[in-house]
């Protein structure tokens, strides 16, 4: 039977961008799964059509724990949640509380700091304890549609926004099938497993583990090729389908003193994209598809992303944490990822390359080539990204 993987995204429990002030949880794991259930047959073509269903998510309280375990080399720890190598290493921990797609919160706590997201209706809150601020956007009724995909972009931080990225950016070029059924957080499952074609990727699969109810993912691992634990999960340890959140959890009012920054999506100024964004820059671009796409950037603007450097600097500068960047002596982290890079030349030019289990990074020319690829790749794509 043919399988198709569709590219509209489903079942998404809305997110957006809280990791760069993810919470890291010292030692904990998502536990492993049960021993596995008893369920009616489903072919690896019905659970991806599951997974698509324009079907109403029922209100639900949980736990969602991500962890990421790249095989980098030994990084410098900073003792802070928000610093480069605790996101690059470490695990991090979401309480997620759910309505409806219009009323949610999703709780990121720290031992001292909070940050949280809350929708409620069109308006839609990011609070992050440590500065006190508050940036509060709001959609108008006839811009809801439009801002709502503004709103909700941000990195995977749910197995439901896990699957639907994986399920966008893959089609033919993948091997479909199923395994053994697992419970998750004490829900039966099917498990769905994705397989590059290719032997450039670096990926070697990609398990869904869906829901038997409601089809909805309750977890997402990412194994590299060759490797028998995940190089990244994220998955629910704990959840209680069917249980309204508390009203307290749902209400959000900005705490005494907070700065608060409002932003108005339906703004036809706010929704256009900044001159020098990526959204408008010739140098971002990409090369390949599917499992085998490479992303380029300039060196700079990476770097100065992490709180290394300003764009245009010839060194980098002490990085701070703040809205624009992470927290924690990145530069160190830095110096240490590029300490582990080796130089490479080839018809294409010459380099430094970092490989890790399941991402290789390039730099060459002032560019920096990233993908789940063999380097051979990335060698293909320098000047030829658009």
């Amino acid at each position: 039977m043919g399988v198709t993987l569709s590219r509209r995204g489903r079942w998404a429990v809305p997110v957006i961008a809280v990791a760069v002030t993810g919470g890291v949880i010292a030692g904990t794991q998502i536990p492993s799964a049960q021993a596995s259930p008893v369920l009616p047959v489903r072919t690896p073509g019905q659970l991806l059509a599951e997974i698509n269903q324009d079907q109403k998510l029922p209100p639900l309280t949980g736990t969602v724990v991500e962890t990421t375990s790249l095989g980098l080399p030994q990084l410098p720890q900073a003792g802070n949640p928000t610093s480069l190598s605790s996101l690059l290493t470490g695990s991090h921990t979401i309480k997620v509380y759910y309505l409806n797609a219009q009323h949610f919160r999703l709780s990121v706590q720290q031992p001292m700091s909070e940050t949280d997201v809350i929708r409620s209706a069109n308006t839609l809150w990011l609070w992050e304890s440590t500065g006190n601020s508050v940036t509060e956007f709001t959609a108008p009724a006839a811009s809801q549609k439009h801002a709502q995909k503004k709103l909700l972009a941000g990195p995977v931080l749910t197995p439901q926004q896990a699957a639907n990225e994986i399920l966008t950016a893959v089609g033919k070029t993948t091997l479909v099938s199923v395994q053994d059924n697992v419970s998750i957080a004490n829900e039966p499952a099917y498990q769905l497993v994705l397989k590059p074609k290719d032997h450039r990727s670096l990926i070697g699969r990609v398990v869904i583990a869906v829901d038997a109810k409601y089809g909805m993912p309750l977890r997402v691992q990412v194994f590299a090729k060759g490797d028998s634990g995940p190089a990244f999960q994220v998955g629910y340890t704990q959840l209680s389908m069917n249980t309204a959140p508390a009203a307290a959890n749902l209400n959000f009012t900005p705490p005494p003193g907070a700065s608060v920054d409002k932003v108005n999506m339906g703004d036809k100024a706010a929704a256009k994209p900044a001159t020098g964004s990526a959204a408008t820059r010739s140098d971002f671009g990409t090369y390949g598809s599917d499992w085998l796409t490479v992303v380029s950037l300039p060196q700079q603007d990476l770097l100065s992303s992490l709180g290394t450097g300003a764009a245009g600097s010839n060194a980098p500068t002490a990085p701070s944490a703040g809205p624009g960047g992470l927290g924690g002596d990145s530069q160190k982290v830095i110096g240490a990822l590029l300490g582990a890079a080796k130089p490479v030349s080839g018809t294409w030019g010459s380099g430094t390359l970092l490989q890790t289990s399941l991402v290789s990074v390039l730099m060459t020319g002032g560019k920096v080539y990233i993908g789940a690829v063999q380097p051979s790749v990335l060698y293909a794509a320098v000047g030829h990204t658009s």
